[in-house]
Order: C-alpha cells, then sequence, then structure tokens
C-alpha cells in the first residue's frame, strides 16, 4: 500500500442477505436503535444510526451455495465501556442470543457477542481508539 492512496471514511455500509426480513428489521431498529433509510420494495430495507452508517437487508430465496461470501460478524461501536454491559443486559432482557458474554481484551476493548433473528453475528464492542476519536469529534 502506497501513501499516494487517499484515505477511506472507514466501514460505513454492510449487505446481508436475510430469510426472516421482517424480524431482522425489528431486530436493528426495535433493539438496536437503527432506523428505516429507504425501503424501494417489500424484499429490500435500508437502515441507519443517525446518519453515519448504512445496513442494507436483502431477503434471500433459497440456501446460499458453499462458494458463495459469507460474512463473519458485524460490530457496533460504544462510546463507553459500561456501555457494553447496559448493551448486554438490553440483549438478555429481550431474548437475544447471545454467543458470548461481555468480554474485557487485552486491548482494553470490551465486548460481547449475540446473534439477530437470522442467526448472524453481532458484536457490540467499545474500542478505546475509535471512542476517542469519535468523542475529539463532537467538542
Amino acid at each position: 500500500m502506497t501513501n499516494s492512496l487517499p484515505s477511506t471514511l472507514g466501514l460505513r455500509h454492510v449487505a446481508l442477505y436475510v430469510e426472516n426480513l421482517q424480524a431482522c428489521e425489528d431486530f436493528y431498529v426495535n433493539i438496536l436503535g437503527m432506523s428505516v433509510e429507504w425501503r424501494p420494495d417489500e424484499d429490500n430495507v435500508y437502515l441507519t444510526s443517525s446518519g453515519q452508517d448504512n445496513l442494507a437487508l436483502h431477503r434471500r430465496t433459497g440456501k446460499l451455495e458453499e462458494q458463495e461470501q459469507r460474512l463473519d460478524h458485524l460490530g457496533f461501536i460504544l462510546k463507553t465501556l459500561d456501555d457494553v454491559d447496559h448493551w448486554y443486559a438490553l440483549a438478555v432482557q429481550h431474548n437475544v442470543p447471545i454467543k458470548q458474554p461481555p468480554k474485557t481484551h487485552r486491548d482494553g476493548a470490551r465486548s460481547f457477542y449475540c446473534a439477530d433473528p437470522d442467526g448472524t453475528v453481532v458484536q457490540l464492542i467499545y474500542h478505546p481508539p475509535i471512542a476517542a476519536k469519535e468523542s475529539l469529534k463532537r467538542k
């Protein structure tokens, strides 16, 4: 990689194929607090968190084939270390499947993993360098 490349603004868009579009939309809107940005038709919806990102949910028809791309997990950045435990409690309260309970990582980050209704793994994470940068932006 050369220094002549312009920097990106970071990962701001993810698209997922989902079997149960309504249940997944409900999860991201009603539990994670996203809002509908655009619904072009009954098989697609685009969600956002305060206009800073974009999550597209596309209704999957049929089974995924072996050669098709798979997603490991999505990550949502949290503002503070304590937010991780608050979000965890909310997920448990809403019977969200927990994949891994809160854990503090060796770099000072703290996170937990859960699953959306379609089984996509979602990480809610406080990551100190990103949180510090975002905090400076807001000042």
